[in-house]
């Protein structure tokens, strides 16, 4: 099945966050794919208030990208902002990855919270705790989200639960050797599970003339599709663009029947 990965640079007004997606998504659609993956934040960049724009799945902004999946024919997966409570009465948002189009509406909350290099996502956000797959065109996809691409086991498990496709929305954030690590953490994540990855980051501000918001996550591109073997197959540089691979399930197959990790790890 053809797949399709919409780098997009997000901003503060969800409307016109909204016709980024309605843009690309139709791009996506003409050009064949049957998915389309936005980044973490489609709904509004960091950087910006949240808990005045989170709302519940079947909100107004939720219902709208659903309306253009089903429109369009077309699984869109983006980065949006629901309600949640820490059970203390701290107002938060749950960092979610809403799914949905033909066949396909569910949703995936982010597990692992970004509190490293001086930000605490956990201040502001409420983790997520299931592990969300679902099915599109004949193959099986894992759902994560940025932070989350640090941490093997989610990976696996999505793999363990059917996964041959692991997709990590993200708006990474900037600084020395970090655009490195996105990519190597991507492979590295592919060969664990011996999946595709299809890994959609926010395209970095710098390469529209944006300066990026103190020190909130904005973006850095680098959205690339990776072959279960590790392999880069398609890449974008930090620009705004729209990426297209075609993923065939058999690759998966050769990959677990020459290098079957999942079948000889231990667990401990």
């Amino acid at each position: 099945m053809r797949v399709a990965l919409a780098q997009i640079i997000t901003g503060r007004d969800t409307d016109r966050n909204l016709d980024l997606v309605r843009d690309y998504a139709r791009r996506a659609k003409d050009g064949g794919a049957e998915v389309v993956v936005f980044p973490e934040a489609t709904m509004r960049a960091f950087g910006n208030s949240l808990l005045d724009i989170a709302e519940p799945l079947d909100g107004p902004w939720a219902s709208r990208v659903r309306a253009m999946a089903a429109e369009l024919g077309i699984v869109i997966v983006a980065g949006m902002f629901t309600p949640a409570s820490d059970g203390t009465g701290v107002r938060k948002v749950r960092n979610t990855l809403l799914a949905t189009g033909p066949g396909v509406d569910t949703s995936y909350n982010k597990i692992h919270l970004f509190d490293a290099f001086g930000f605490t996502e956990s201040d502001t956000v409420e983790a997520g705790n299931q592990p969300v797959t679902f099915d599109a065109g004949g193959l099986t996809f894992g759902l994560a989200t940025c932070y989350d691409v640090r941490f093997p086991d989610l990976f696996t498990e999505n793999a363990d639960r059917g996964a041959q496709v692991n997709i990590v929305c993200a708006s990474w954030g900037a600084g020395p050797g970090k655009v490195e690590q996105w990519k190597l953490l991507s492979r590295a994540r592919a060969v664990d599970a011996t999946t595709f990855v299809l890994a959609c980051g926010q395209g970095d501000p710098a390469s529209v003339g944006l300066e990026a918001k103190g020190s909130a996550p904005t973006g850095v591109g680098h959205s690339a599709v990776l072959s279960p073997f590790g392999e880069v197959l398609q890449e974008l540089d930090g620009a705004p663009g729209l990426l297209f691979a075609d993923l065939d399930p058999a690759v998966v197959d050769d990959a677990r029947s020459k290098l079957p990790v999942l079948a000889n790890r231990h667990k401990f």
